[in-house]
Order: C-alpha cells, then sequence, then structure tokens
C-alpha cells in the first residue's frame, strides 16, 4: 500500500474556513441555526489493508444508497453522496440540530497494484464498505528459507 503524506496544514485550512463559517452565521441571526449544519460534513472512514485487498470504510447513516456514488478517475477513488435533512419537522420545530446535512465528497489516491477492474462496494447498515482487490501479480509471495 502507498503510504499516503499527512498534510497538517490542509486540516488546519479546512478547521479555519469551517470556523469563520461558523463565527460569520453566529453574528447573523437571520440565518436559522440548523443552516450551520447543512454542507460542513464529510464522513469517517477507515482504510485497512489485506493481503488480498484495500478495504474503505465509509460511516454514511440516514443516506440513501441512491444518493451514493463511487467512480474511480485516472487512479483517484471519488466517494460524493448527500444527506438530506428530513422535511417531515418544521424547522421551527427543532430545538436542537447537531447532524450535518448536504453534500459531501472524499477521494483517495490508489495504489497502482489496486485491479480497478475489480472494486466492489456495498452498503449495509449504514456503513459504505469499499473494497479494492490488489493485482495478482503484486501481492506479496511468501518464499521459504531452507537452512542447509
Amino acid at each position: 500500500m502507498a503510504l499516503v503524506k499527512y498534510n497538517q496544514l490542509r486540516d488546519l485550512r479546512i478547521m479555519q474556513e469551517q470556523m469563520s463559517r461558523l463565527l460569520s452565521l453566529s453574528w447573523n441571526h437571520d440565518i436559522p441555526s440548523e443552516d450551520i449544519n447543512e454542507g460542513l460534513w464529510q464522513p469517517a472512514v477507515d482504510i485497512y489493508e489485506t493481503a488480498d485487498s484495500i478495504v474503505i470504510k465509509a460511516e454514511l447513516p440516514a443516506v440513501d444508497q441512491k444518493d451514493i456514488e463511487v467512480r474511480i478517475e485516472d487512479s483517484t477513488l471519488i466517494l460524493k453522496g448527500e444527506r438530506k435533512h428530513e422535511d417531515e419537522v418544521k424547522k421551527e420545530n427543532y430545538h436542537r440540530i447537531e447532524r450535518y446535512f448536504g453534500s459531501f465528497q472524499r477521494s483517495f489516491s490508489l495504489p497502482i497494484t489496486v485491479d480497478q477492474e475489480r472494486v466492489d462496494a456495498v452498503c449495509e447498515k449504514g456503513v459504505l464498505t469499499i473494497t479494492l482487490p490488489k493485482k495478482k501479480e503484486t501481492r506479496p509471495k511468501q518464499i521459504n528459507v531452507k537452512v542447509k
């Protein structure tokens, strides 16, 4: 699996943008508080590797499967979707809204060892599991060492 360099500045920039938006919304009382939760979220992911594949698990609670898009473009896995706000309760009847709603997009660079033709995605109980099988020729091979 290719190592991905951690970029602290990117995370700080994202946090600064989110904080700026929250502060500007808190000073403007005409905007309903639920707008704070729209469009700020990215699903949490776990990425791990097995001998045969790389697995990405993304938490997508309350996201309809028809609103999830998984695609590969130029060795980049793109996960897009939208969590829609339930319209059955009027906005003015809410006491508190802490869940995020709106569109999201995550992108992951794929190593050349991934067989892009055999990628599989399954959504079960609010968790999207994307399995990225490794090419057979790039899988590690165990070599037994003989002692003489």
